[in-house]
């Protein structure tokens, strides 16, 4: 299956938390990413996925 590549702004819509903070979690590793040539960074639908899933509390 193939992953989904989000816009950080898409990816930040999500998630809802500021297109700043989607990159700032990407350099940091908390989100999964691919960055291309210059400054081009997409985000992995899986990493958005698997970041929600991170967050829910425990019940």
């Amino acid at each position: 299956m193939e992953d989904k590549l989000l816009r950080p702004r898409e990816a930040a819509r999500i998630l809802a938390v500021s297109r700043s903070t989607i990159y700032r979690w990407f350099w940091e590793g908390k989100i999964r990413g691919i960055k291309f040539g210059g400054n081009t960074v997409r985000i992995l639908q899986s990493g958005v996925d698997a970041y929600l899933r991170q967050q829910k509390p425990a019940s």
